[in-house]
Formats: C-alpha cells, sequence, structure tokens
C-alpha cells in the first residue's frame, strides 16, 4: 500500500513537472505533430533517421499513461512527412527487431519501397543488435544493408503459433462442444488435436508465406544458390556471415551507415542527422529510442512495460527465441 502512494505521488510530481517546463514534455500524445530536430550538421541536406525497435504490429502498445502508437504507425508517418521535405535526401532505417507479425512486416516492406519508388531518396539500414525475420524483412528495400559487427539477423521463414490446452483439459475434466457448419470451421481449434488434414492444409500455407519471404530476398539480394540453400533452413546468422552469404552488404557502426547514406545520397560531410519526434528531448543522440507516442484517454496506467508483444495465433515473421525465453 505504501508502494502505491510513493508511485502515485512520483506520477503526480512528473505530471507537474511537464506542465511547468513546456519544452521537455514527458508525455507526448499520438494527436501532437511530429516536429523535426536536428542532431547534427548544418548543411541544407538532410538525412532522416527513423527508429523501427521491437515487436514489429500495427497494434497500439501499453504505454505508462495509455496507448502507444504502433510501429507501422510511427514509421509510416514518419515516411509520410520526409515525402514532403525536398531537403530530406536519404532516410537512415535503425532497426532493432525480431520481427513480428507476418502482416504489419509486410505493410512496412510495401510502405518503405513506395517510399523510394516515389521520391527516389536513399534508403540505408543500419542493424544494431537484432534484426531478424521480419526485421530483416524491412530491410530488403534498402539501398545498402549495414549490420552492427554484433547483430544478429536472418530467421528467415514464417511460423505458426497456437495455443494448445487439449491435454489440460482432459486432466481437469473439462470439455468445449463446438457446433459448426463445415468440417474446418475449428481447424486449429486450441481445444482438440488437429487433423492430419489439417495439418496438411496449415503446411501448405506455411510453406506458401515462408517462399514469399525467401523470394523477396533472392529479388532483392541477388543471392546465390549455396546461401539461398543456407538461409532457407530458417537459421540465425551473426554480422560476419551474413556478410559472407550476402544478406548484408557491410559491417560497421551507425557512423559507417550515416557514411554510406551520405555517399549514396552524393550529401556534404556536415549534412544535417535529422529525427523526428513528437517532443524535444536536452541532448538529443542517435541512440534515444524514445520517439514513440502515448495515446492518453484509454483509462488504464500500465506501472510497468516489459515491453511483451501479445502474442495470438497466426502467422509471424519473427525469431520466436526472444520472446519464448522469457
Amino acid at each position: 500500500m505504501k508502494a502505491c502512494r510513493i508511485v502515485t505521488v512520483a506520477i503526480c510530481m512528473l505530471l507537474l513537472v511537464s506542465c511547468t517546463a513546456p519544452k521537455i514534455k514527458l508525455f507526448p500524445g499520438r494527436t501532437d505533430p511530429l516536429q523535426e530536430f536536428v542532431v547534427s550538421g548544418e548543411a541544407g541536406e538532410k538525412i532522416l533517421v527513423i527508429d523501427i525497435r521491437g515487436f514489429i504490429s500495427g497494434q497500439p502498445k501499453p504505454g505508462l499513461l495509455g496507448t502507444k502508437s504502433s510501429i507501422v504507425e510511427e514509421t509510416v508517418a514518419q515516411l509520410r512527412k520526409a515525402e514532403q521535405d525536398e531537403r530530406v535526401a536519404a532516410v537512415l532505417l535503425k532497426i532493432d527487431s525480431p520481427g513480428g507479425t507476418v502482416t504489419a512486416s509486410d505493410i512496412l516492406y510495401n510502405e518503405i519501397r513506395k517510399f523510394k519508388e516515389r521520391t527516389r531518396k536513399k534508403v540505408v539500414v543500419a542493424m544494431m543488435g537484432l534484426a531478424a525475420s521480419g526485421g530483416y524483412y524491412i530491410a530488403l528495400p534498402a539501398d545498402a544493408i549495414v549490420a552492427h559487427p554484433t547483430t544478429t539477423t536472418g530467421s528467415i521463414g514464417v511460423i505458426f503459433l497456437r495455443p494448445k490446452v487439449d491435454g489440460l483439459m482432459d486432466k481437469i475434466g473439462v470439455q468445449v462442444e463446438i457446433s459448426k457448419s463445415g468440417r474446418n470451421k475449428d481447424m486449429n481449434s486450441p481445444f482438440r488435436e488437429s487433423l492430419l488434414e489439417e495439418k496438411r492444409m496449415m503446411d501448405a500455407q506455411i510453406h506458401e508465406l515462408g517462399q514469399r519471404f525467401l523470394g523477396l530476398v533472392k529479388d532483392h539480394r541477388k543471392l546465390p544458390p549455396a546461401s539461398l540453400r543456407a538461409i532457407s533452413t530458417g537459421r540465425i546468422f551473426l554480422a560476419a556471415e551474413a556478410r559472407q552469404l550476402g544478406l548484408v552488404d557491410r559491417v560497421g557502426y551507425l557512423e559507417d551507415a550515416l557514411s554510406q547514406a551520405r555517399t549514396l545520397a552524393g550529401l556534404p560531410e556536415d549534412a544535417r542527422i535529422i529525427v523526428y519526434r513528437r517532443t524535444e528531448y536536452p541532448d538529443d543522440t542517435l541512440y534515444n529510442t524514445a520517439s514513440t507516442a502515448t495515446s492518453a484517454g484509454s483509462g488504464k496506467i500500465v506501472l510497468i512495460d516489459l515491453n511483451l508483444p501479445e502474442l495470438s495465433t497466426g502467422f509471424y515473421y519473427m525469431w520466436p527465441a526472444v520472446f519464448l525465453s522469457h
């Protein structure tokens, strides 16, 4: 009880500070407009850095005082803003993600690809700690991919997750009665074992989505047959091996990725490095990942955010070890 009172007082103090310090807004809202902030450089030409971090989903995430914008929403909003600025000559996507849902990953892939086609602006990817499965999928349209020396990437393929509780129900003596219009209407039900026919249908769908992923890798990366065979197993790779296979173009640091963007776009060394945020942060750097806005009004206060996805039955371009280990 005492701990709850302390937390409540702390939140009230933070809100008071946010009201009395207009330039340091602690809780930006999703309705606040994106603003441009210069991290470094003075030239007129700009390189926009977009941070793509965490589970790739189109669903808003719970935050301290409401819900946070989804990765899809925030990334597309920044791409749209960059599209309207002729001085933005290049975009650096800073990816640190284990992947996400098949559809959200594909939406971001398509948005990045279409952005390049419409604007002719250069796009470079800087992989950070993790850029696996869907995190790699969204990097495919880039003009160059730079992996950090310690990056984990790969995990190219699809996985279908579904809970199964039929064994537990048998133990506790609980049954679920299902009435259905077609024999496959309750396919993948968690309350019974899947039939052989259903397993074959699911395998066919998984194969189709997996081949789509592999096909895009083949189209964008022009890999030799030996590399394609290696990545088709769905395994992960560290940066050096990923470079040998042709999954990435270069191994280096964030500055190396920025240098690559300047070179591809023909920009000077003092090109402005900018970010879009909904509030200002003192002493801002490119390693600041606090770009996702919060929407108040959900009626919920989340005191502890573990940044874990709400996994449900479905298809994922995801490396599952990251979440199943929690």
